[in-house]
């Protein structure tokens, strides 16, 4: 079976994308797994600091996007809905990257589905549960495949305690804690133009990874969550929760305790604060989960301050996202930050070509089957297998906007979340 690499639109060019989005999609289009490459953004000033970026220009040389809108124009010119012109314009079934705030993930991404293209999204897929079910069911109504980009499921440490969790040899779960503080310097990014009160806070916007991780590797779900936030203000006067805590009960009496915020030091050296702690028991023992995703054994202390957050002395992870020297051009992005990206496309490429030479019946119900199977497998993230997020979600601002007051998930037919009485 052949893969004709799939055009990529990469909706959004904020932080993520000059991260990691892009230099992982551009080694997909050098090793032929990917095609012509777009970015679209509201407006031209963070296409042109892509384009200008000295790291990727050295990782990829010669490579290059087309920036919707031109790098050309004045950077104070907004183009809200410039993306939907470039959506009517890709061929079907291509790839779609959405990579903007939040709250507008749901929008962006049934404009995606409705021009008929396959959809990565940034975590949370959206902030509704309601939403994300609209989402599974358009989708698959039209034989499209939408990723999440949960990439915590594809680090190894992950796939490791997964498997070893199924096989039953560390018990069942029951306590843990988790933590995600990003950096300071964050509230002073766009992150103090979108990052409100009133649109999210950080157990939505990161601590929802380990949400995820514990459903991945253990396959309970969450009944109820408390979260309470710590407001301040960003640069620009904007009042957001700079910093949240949360607790979340499972289906089987387990609980975790989750912290996150942005606050990391600039100066420290870790790029932020990060891990998982899990206990669970067994017949008359008791075992344990332990990820320290903060400091992953490898420490450099440079001549010049030059490491995520700009110290001299820092927690260099390989684990999450690097770029490194390898048999080709420029680098190569290494991690499971980028196996993440490069599964959710893959994925994309392998539906094309299973189905390219059949009928319209018959390729979609092919597609049907593939996107069902993916969501079985449980590996990529899909809205079928991971939208107990989004119930998380909802519950958390819910709990969040009434001072921790408890929010029941209930399942069934409906799925829904209310406050407890």
């Amino acid at each position: 079976m052949s893969m004709k690499p799939l055009d990529v639109t990469i909706i959004g060019g904020g932080m993520i994308t000059n991260d990691l989005i892009l230099p992982s999609v551009y080694h997909l289009q050098r090793i032929g797994a990917a095609g012509k490459i777009t970015i679209c953004a509201l407006n031209s000033a963070p296409l042109r600091a892509l384009k200008d970026s000295a790291d990727i220009k050295q990782a990829f040389p010669g490579q290059d996007f087309e920036a919707v809108p031109a790098v050309t124009e004045p950077p104070d010119k907004m183009y809200p809905d410039i993306f939907k012109d470039v959506l009517k314009k890709m061929k079907p079934r291509q790839t779609v990257i959405v990579a903007v705030p939040d709250q507008f993930h749901y929008n962006v991404v049934k404009e995606a589905l409705n021009n008929n293209q396959h959809v990565l999204c940034a975590k949370p897929l959206v902030l509704k549960y309601d939403h994300a079910a609209e989402i599974e069911e358009l989708a698959l109504s039209k034989g499209l495949f939408v990723g999440v980009e949960y990439h915590k499921r594809f680090d190894r440490r992950s796939l490791m305690a997964k498997r070893h969790y199924a096989l039953g040899q560390f018990g069942e779960f029951k306590m843990g804690e988790a933590k995600l503080i990003e950096p300071y310097y964050y509230r002073y990014s766009n992150f103090q133009n979108w990052f409100t009160t009133d649109k999210t806070d950080p157990f939505v916007y990161v601590g929802c990874h380990y949400v995820d991780l514990v459903y991945f590797i253990t396959g309970l779900k969450p009944v109820g969550l408390s979260v309470q936030g710590v407001t301040g203000r960003f640069p620009n006067g904007n009042e957001g929760y700079m910093w949240s805590n949360g607790r979340v009960r499972y289906e089987n009496g387990a609980l975790l305790s989750v912290t996150d915020g942005l606050g990391y030091p600039n100066d420290a050296a870790g790029s932020n604060d990060q891990g998982l702690l899990m206990y669970c028991e067994g017949k008359d023992s008791s075992g344990m989960i332990e990820h320290d995703d903060h400091d992953r054994g490898v420490r450099y202390a440079y001549l010049d301050p030059i490491g995520c957050g700009g110290s001299k002395y820092n927690y260099v992870s390989p684990d999450f996202y690097r770029v490194v020297p390898w048999e080709g051009q420029g680098y190569k992005p290494t991690g499971y930050g980028y196996d993440s990206i490069a599964a959710n496309v893959n994925m994309m490429n392998s539906i094309e070509a299973a189905t390219e030479s059949l009928g319209v019946d018959a390729a979609l119900a092919k597609r049907r089957e593939l996107i069902k199977d993916a969501d079985r497998q449980g590996i990529l993230a899909t809205p079928a297998n991971s939208s107990i997020n989004e119930l998380v979600v909802e519950a958390a601002r819910l709990s969040i906007a009434n001072d921790g007051q408890w929010v029941n998930i209930v399942y069934g037919d409906k799925p829904h979340v209310k406050l407890r009485k």
